[in-house]
């Protein structure tokens, strides 16, 4: 028996996977059981294979692997898509009315269960509870409460009516009774565990809002564009409980300069966005950072260029947000590496904006944005939750920051580089700031000398948070190890897990998962000291991998995928050992 089980549903767009396979991820996560989910999803809304993945265990996962235990088959094309998955002992239910079996080479020792999913469905009370009938048969299957399900449906279903609840509850029990009585004899290598373990479940686009929202964002502007979409749709109605707002705008150039216009009269302020959606924002992300307002710009990478694979993910957004804007435009990138480090990044990335008065990007992705897990609820501690506003002066300490006629300066040269903020309303605080340079009273201005020291007291805030901010990385494997993997993003999970599966192996590597892209740490030691070094990223040119080599002026290995999927741990492992040249001395030796 395994000691986690791998779960999947698929078929079409439009046939329901996403709600089928969430209320499967609830009912686990309600039982005291650790869930990893990730999403395979066509460009469109009906129509093109999708499917949802679940991983579920009673220890945390927090990768996918290229096994499945149990496929829910809605089409033909579900089967075809997952065959090289599947393996001895593997369960198939399907609706033999709809898909054939017989059309398939399938592995040796494979169970398939052909279970009339629609005809039941339209028992319970019509046919579009098939997906529910077949998760019944699921926990028949794998032994799992059926109770546990019934509770999930009751969450998902509740404000439909008691009438659609109890449906869909009797279209599950139908689904396990069916396998129950017409499989009496076969035997399932399956058994799900639960416990009483309480746990929260929520994906990164949700964490980062639920981080907006602890960080004391107030406003938030967006447009809808996948994979972003959630961030924008968690915040509605909840920020508003804590006085906030969220304005659907009607290009993402009108939401940054929504933002930006909330942010200059005090408030913090947030919008996000994909790819397609930064290129638009470029031409007010110089404006934000010369008139020196906090912001927090949010990039959930997809695929590109252009249109790209909206669905599909990537991380090939590093380089412009590293240098994206005309001219020269101090700002700081920050990646979270997990669901869990969303929160936590975006408050962190709020402090950084206001206490260095410059735009912040958020950097995520698309396998972060929708991958649900597990988390114990003290895993978000709000109380741990430090604001820090920055160098903000009221009607008492005002006075500092004028000059000899009185006049407040947003843009008073500093050792530091910050200068004094002063909300609206502040009294002596009124001033003006501008897109032109400017001088210190925010007035447009030409003057040379002002023009060099404007550009610098801007780029020592960089130096200031270099010097002041802990830029540090995770750290993971064994830290005498000789060869050195080095990640940043989404890719932290399949490597620790693939540490595991290289261990096995007797290979040990020491594993460097870097959240700052700029500032960033300084590897220049850790890389030197390595006998080989690899850079994990999902993009085709080695986006991170040249910063390290610029960085450390040494070249480094790369392993990259930019095929709209993410990284897998058996994958990345067997990647890692090629890299390494532990796969050639092998070949050698037979």
């Amino acid at each position: 028996m395994p000691e986690d089980l791998n779960w999947a549903i698929g078929g079409e767009a439009g046939d329901g996977i996403d709600s089928t396979g969430k209320i499967f991820a609830q009912a686990l996560s309600r039982a005291g059981r650790h869930v990893f989910t990730s999403k395979d999803f066509a460009s469109r809304i009906r129509g093109g294979y999708t499917a949802y993945k679940v991983r579920t265990s009673v220890d945390q996962v927090a990768s996918v692997v290229d096994r499945l235990d149990i496929l829910i088959a809605l089409t033909q094309r579900t089967v075809e898509e997952n065959m090289d998955e599947l393996h001895e002992g593997s369960v198939i239910i399907y609706d033999g009315e709809r898909t054939m079996m017989e059309d398939f080479e399938a592995p040796e020792g494979m169970i398939g269960l052909d279970v009339p999913l629609k005809r039941l469905a339209e028992d319970a009370g019509g046919a579009i509870m098939r997906n529910i009938v077949a998760l019944g048969a699921a926990c028949e299957v794998t032994d799992f409460p059926i109770e546990n399900l019934a509770e999930s449906l009751q969450k998902r279903f509740g404000d439909k009516g008691e009438a659609i609840v109890e449906n869909n509850k009797q279209a599950a029990q139908l689904g396990q009774e069916y396998v129950a009585d017409e499989y009496a004899d076969t035997e399932f290598d399956y058994e799900l565990e639960t416990t009483d373990e309480d746990y929260v479940l929520l994906n990164g686009d949700e964490a980062i809002g639920m981080g907006a929202i602890a960080a004391g964002c107030r406003f938030y502007a967006g447009y809808p564009i996948t994979p972003a979409t959630d961030v924008m749709t968690y915040l509605t109605g909840r920020i508003d409980q804590y006085g906030g707002k969220v304005v659907q705008a009607e290009d993402e150039l009108s939401a940054i300069n929504m933002a930006l216009g909330a942010a200059r009269a005090g408030a913090r302020s947030m919008t996000a966005t994909s790819g397609p959606g930064i290129d638009l924002m470029t031409e007010t992300f110089g404006l934000v950072a010369t008139s020196e307002t906090p912001l927090v710009i949010c990039d959930v990478m997809r695929s590109g260029p252009s249109t790209g694979m909206p669905t599909k993910q990537e991380q090939g957004d590093l380089n412009m947000t590293l240098y994206g804007g005309h001219g020269e435009i101090p700002r700081f990138v920050v990646a979270p590496t997990t669901v869990s480090e969303c929160f936590w990044k975006t408050v962190e990335a709020f402090n950084y904006a206001e206490k260095y008065q410059t735009p912040v990007f958020l950097v995520s992705d698309l396998s972060l944005a929708v991958t649900e897990q597990t988390f114990s609820p003290d895993t978000f501690d709000m109380d741990a939750v430090e604001i820090d506003r920055g160098k903000v002066v009221d009607d008492g300490d005002v006075e500092e920051w004028q000059n000899e006629k009185g006049q407040f300066q947003p843009h008073a040269l500093t050792d530091d580089g910050v200068s004094p903020r002063a909300f609206p309303g502040t009294e002596g605080g009124a001033h003006m700031s501008t897109g032109l340079e400017h001088d210190e009273l925010g007035r447009r201005t030409e003057d040379t000398d002002m023009r060099v020291e404007q550009v610098d007291k801007r780029n020592r805030k960089v130096e200031t948070a270099r010097e002041n901010e802990d830029w540090d990385y995770r750290e993971f494997g064994d830290p005498d190890a000789d060869d050195l993997v080095i990640s940043w993003g989404s890719n932290e999970g399949a490597m620790r897990e693939a540490i595991g599966l290289l261990e096995a192996e007797d290979i040990d590597v020491r594993f460097l998962s870097v959240p700052y892209i700029f500032p960033r740490p300084d590897l220049s030691e850790d890389v030197e000291a390595a006998d080989n070094v690899v850079v994990v990223e999902c993009n085709a040119t080695g986006q991170f991998a040249d910063l390290i080599e610029h960085d450390v002026l040494q070249r480094v290995e790369r392993i990259n995928k930019y095929n709209g999927v993410r990284f897998k741990a058996d994958e990345l492992a067997a990647e890692v050992k090629a890299a390494l040249g532990y796969a050639e001395e092998e070949e050698v030796e037979a």
